[in-house]
């Protein structure tokens, strides 16, 4: 174990190369992880191309670096102040990492945290360039160290290959607690059949929502959405009808209770409107998807019918133990992904696959030998 093999990107707008680098040791607060599945973000081409020049307010990792969001696997070994992590629990690591020290971070709330980072991936704010001098290692390497606070613990019903989509579900999970779903609630989901969206279908049926409005391109994925709880799930083809008219006629004309934006940064504006506009009074609106569009909004009806707007990002490692509860106990249903595996030394053919998955059922993981 003295070494390891890990995936790193040496020049932007390159591919990765698979170097050999010194298996790292925990610091006392710290945990070694061997990862033994990450999950390959739609955005990852993205992030490694063209971040720097898109949003040069977002840090990016110290060059030659490496990547990789979502890493489950298995602790190896533990720092010497770490209690309640041993070695052999099977974890899923939250790749949000803040300073645990700030204002935000003693009231509870690491993600305002100026210093929140995604290890392997990209940070928030000014301090997030010391966080990846601390952490610089994530699931595109075999082991990698990682805050034991920032741990979820895994229950054997969970594969690695699901717990390395916990990301994207877990942006879902957050955005329909920040609405206040359950049951008896009525929830639009835009982009219904993408990687965000279908996490925002199944955990809604976790949650107890009565009525789901899954809004997407399409036809064919939009069917095989519907067939996971056909009595609970209506679906309609984007551009087919006006959303509003479409949920109303499903709400006794009163419109959904939450609208989960999960369309990306490439989506026109007019969408996100058509589900603000399908909410009844004091619905709420959550996006996570960032379309990037200004976004025209008519201040004077929301404080009239008490709509809010809500932007979310990500979520806690509370919301990550809770999913993998609900998955243990039958009431989130995870079997809906198809995991396509690849090995680390083929991360290119994974990152080609993503351009070929099958909508948000396709989970396209590196698993590590």
């Amino acid at each position: 174990m003295a070494t390891m093999k890990a995936a790193r990107l040496h020049q932007v707008g390159t591919t990765f190369s698979i170097d050999e680098l010194a298996v790292p040791k925990p610091r006392p607060n710290d945990v070694l992880v061997k990862v033994k599945a990450c999950g390959i973000i739609p955005n990852m081409k993205n992030v490694m191309a063209h971040y720097a020049e898109w949003f040069p307010f977002l840090p990016l990792p110290p060059l030659p670096a490496i990547y990789g969001l979502d890493a489950s696997g298995e602790v190896v070994d533990v720092g010497n102040q770490v209690k309640s992590i041993k070695t052999g629990d099977r974890v899923y690591v939250n790749p949000g990492t803040s300073c645990g020290s700030c204002h935000a971070c003693r009231c509870g709330q690491p993600i305002n945290c100026d210093a929140y980072t995604f290890l392997g991936y990209f940070g928030f704010g000014p301090r997030s360039s010391q966080v990846f001098v601390d952490y610089p290692y994530a699931g595109f390497a075999e082991y990698m160290t990682a805050p034991a606070s920032s741990l979820v613990k895994l229950p054997e019903s969970v594969s690695y290959e699901a717990a390395a989509r916990l990301g994207y579900l877990g942006t879902a999970y957050s955005a329909l607690r920040k609405a206040g779903a359950r049951a008896g609630t009525s929830v639009i989901v835009s982009g219904a059949t993408g990687t965000l969206g279908l996490g925002a279908v199944i955990l809604a049926l976790g949650m107890g929502v009565t009525k789901i409005f899954g809004v997407a391109r399409d036809k064919k994925l939009l069917e095989r959405l519907r067939a996971i709880a056909p009595s609970r799930i209506q679906v309609m083809s984007a551009g087919d009808r006006p959303v509003d008219e479409w949920v109303r006629e499903h709400t006794d004309g009163l419109g959904a209770d939450i609208f989960i934006d999960a369309v990306g940064p490439g989506a026109p504006s007019s969408t996100s409107l058509a589900g603000i506009n399908a909410l009844r009074r004091g619905g709420r609106m959550v996006d996570i998807g960032g379309m990037s569009e200004p976004l025209p909004l008519e201040m004077f009806r929301l404080m009239c019918f008490q709509i809010s707007v809500i932007g979310s990002l990500w979520f806690d490692v509370a919301e990550g133990q809770d999913m993998v509860e609900m998955a243990a106990a039958g009431t989130l249903d995870l079997s809906v992904f198809e995991h396509k595996r690849y090995p680390l030394r083929d991360i290119s053919k994974a990152l080609e696959a993503v351009d070929q998955r099958n909508g948000g059922f396709t989970n396209v993981v590196i698993v590590h030998e």
